[in-house]
């Protein structure tokens, strides 16, 4: 990553053109997935984009729910398993997907599958720095109390979901 890359990105309102380009997009790697930050604006009009590839069989999100923005999935190849409130769905390359705000979801590379997504927010607000810590402990250099603890400010609230824990065992047994 160039050293101009976690700032090329990023503006803080929604009133200026944001242009990334691929080599320069900071990634964040984990064991699972690759996630390329895009674009982050503020703003009721803003935005925050990120690209992530699911290796086969990934898990990319518990159980949450967000409060203020709406989260949307563009599906560019593979097959992504969602969680839509209390129904599990698979979406397939070229689907797309809008969860409002209060709506539990959860999302991971379909059974057998990878997946590579692309994610918007809106609006916007700082969630690279949400991505970029979700990577750290997912590489074991951070404590998950560290997400827990920054619910409010992300506006990520987990819940549990029966469906959804259901749907991950399935998944786990089949392979």
């Amino acid at each position: 990553m160039n050293e101009n890359a976690a700032t090329a990105h990023t503006d803080t309102t929604a009133s200026q053109p944001v242009l990334t380009r691929c080599a320069d997009a900071e990634t964040c790697a984990d064991p699972s997935s690759v996630m390329s930050l895009l674009g982050e604006t503020g703003g009721a009009a803003g935005f925050t984009s990120y690209r992530s590839t699911f290796a086969r069989g990934a898990v990319g999100a518990p159980a949450h729910f967000h409060t203020k923005a709406s989260e949307l999935f563009f599906v560019v190849s593979g097959s992504l398993q969602v969680l839509i409130g209390e129904e599990i769905k698979v979406l397939n390359a070229g689907d797309f997907l809008a969860v409002p705000p209060h709506t539990p979801h959860a999302f991971a590379a379909a059974p057998g599958c990878e997946a590579d997504v692309l994610f918007v927010f809106t609006p916007g607000m700082d969630r690279f720095d949400y991505l970029r810590l979700l990577s750290r402990v997912l590489r074991g250099e951070a404590d998950f109390k560290e997400i827990a603890e920054s619910g409010e400010r992300f506006d990520n609230h987990y819940v549990d979901s029966p469906v959804w824990r259901a749907a991950l065992e399935a998944a786990e047994a089949a392979r």
